[in-house]
């Protein structure tokens, strides 16, 4: 089992500035699941009953001269610390930086087996070795034990079911009003009744035997499938809108965990340029997806992908 290649420039951006920081707002530990065409960071995929989240990235997004190999078709998972990786790239970074001017073949990341002080047991480590003509400077990141293969398989197969889109998603402009008011909201109740129409509408609400406090976006971009909301239906209350959408099958509505969706928000230090929600189909989970467009573009890049699963308390209707 081997894993080695240098980081990128733009890959220690992606990881040091926007994407760690980010994933660590969710858990600290997470799984990182290394293939021969892409690196995954994945929360809580095997465990359906808190947040999940899973970023991807395509190999050249963050490396060069990547190497992998293992029996299980070189395919490497691992569990880590995110702070304890943040720390190391961070502290490796800056050396590179300032003695060597740039990233380019002089940070190499990879997997050892070393033996700790006051240990007689050789231990995995993900390590940073930034390289200058002379000498090189090491940081180790200890890890878990590498996944055995049926545990890799289970993972993958987690991930693959993690992959699978609402039919219908709503784009939400803007984000920090949504924080805003899940940050007043999360002083009232623990759980958030989210409710999404094919007519592009995202209603929130939260309710306690002293107060209901809701929010409406309306008429956002839809993508999947749509609908014309009714004439009749347009003078409406939000509420009751909502209730005569998710009759004629044209909204869906799930409760979740206020603390699960705070967390989620928490993934706009990663810099997406569009946020979607969508409701997977009988109301399995909230789906957030964070798309990213190619720098001084706006069109999507492909490289690279963070998306939310937040579990649900009850199914509401739909």
């Amino acid at each position: 089992m081997k894993f080695k290649a240098f980081l990128t420039d733009n890959g220690i951006t992606l990881l040091e500035r926007r994407f760690i920081p980010a994933l660590e707002k969710i858990n600290r530990i997470c799984h990182l699941y290394l293939t021969p065409d892409h690196v995954f960071f994945l929360h809580n995929l095997i465990n359906g009953d808190d947040l999940q989240s899973v970023a991807q990235f395509q190999i050249q997004s963050l490396f060069y001269d990547y190497r992998i190999s293992s029996q299980n078709q070189d395919r490497i998972a691992f569990s880590l610390d995110l702070s304890l990786l943040l720390r190391a790239l961070r502290s490796s970074a800056s050396i590179v930086a300032e003695h060597f001017g740039g990233a380019a073949n002089r940070l190499q990341i990879k997997l050892v087996k070393k033996l700790p002080p006051n240990s007689t047991q050789p231990m995995p480590f993900l390590t940073f070795e930034s390289k200058g003509d002379k000498s090189a400077v090491i940081q180790d990141v200890p890890i878990s034990k590498p996944l055995s293969r049926a545990q890799v398989v289970e993972l993958q197969t987690a991930l693959d079911m993690a992959k699978e889109l609402p039919s219908s998603l709503v784009q939400v402009p803007d984000v920090i009003q949504l924080q805003s008011f899940v940050d007043r909201m999360k002083h009232v109740g623990d759980l958030l009744n989210v409710s999404i129409s094919k007519y592009g509408d995202l209603h929130l609400q939260i309710s306690t035997t002293l107060i209901t406090l809701g929010a409406e976006f309306r008429k956002l971009i839809v993508l999947g499938e749509q609908a014309e909301l009714p004439a009749e239906d347009r003078n409406l209350s939000a509420q009751s809108r909502t209730v005569r959408a998710i009759q004629r099958g044209e909204a869906m509505s799930v409760q979740v965990s206020v603390k699960h969706f705070g967390k989620s928000l928490h993934c706009h230090l990663a810099k997406p340029d569009s946020t979607f929600y969508g409701i997977a189909p009988q109301g399995a989970c909230l789906t957030v997806i964070f798309q990213f467009f190619v720098p001084g573009s706006r069109q999507v890049d492909k490289s690279i992908s963070l998306h939310c699963r937040l579990p649900v308390l009850d199914a509401g209707s739909s």
